[in-house]
């Protein structure tokens, strides 16, 4: 469901963040089975962290306020396409709709690299210019699952 005042207020509080120099030009919000919401927006610049993009921030805010790390239900409004990385939190998190303003072309002009970053991807991440990323150890690594395995331990 659409619902503009959400986006507005999306927009408003990355507004604010981004004038106080928090962070760029992106807010977000996530809204329950039950009607909650929860805003952020990016907090990059403030948190020194680079990710904590408003998506992030957003899932963050509810978990912690949910006592949760699952959001099955929710709908993410965000006002840009998420970036690969908050793609995966929101589908680690089990949101299943997202409704978003701009695209990552948008982004792309007004300087930021989540095209790219979707590029490199698509590319299968061959570009060692970009990111060399280098197996090692695996049987050592590979201990823990096991481990992980025979406690029964909750897969999220």
């Amino acid at each position: 469901m659409i619902d503009s005042k959400i986006i507005d207020n999306a927009v408003n509080q990355a507004r604010k963040t981004m004038n106080n120099g928090e962070g760029g030009p992106f807010g977000a919000a996530i809204i329950t089975k039950d009607g909650q919401i929860f805003y952020a927006s990016n907090q990059v610049l403030k948190e020194h962290d680079p990710t904590a993009h408003a998506e992030i921030c957003c899932i963050r805010k509810a978990c912690k306020a949910l006592n949760t790390h699952d959001l099955s239900g929710c709908i993410l409004y965000t006002t840009c396409q998420p970036c690969p990385m908050c793609l995966s939190a929101i589908i680690w998190s089990n949101i299943k709709e997202i409704w978003y303003g701009c695209n990552a072309d948008d982004a792309d002009k007004a300087g930021f690299r989540d095209a790219f970053i979707y590029e490199y991807i698509e590319k299968k991440c061959k570009d060692s210019c970009v990111l060399k990323i280098t197996q090692i150890d695996r049987d050592r690594a590979n201990v823990l699952f096991e481990e992980y395995k025979k406690m029964s331990g909750e897969i999220y």
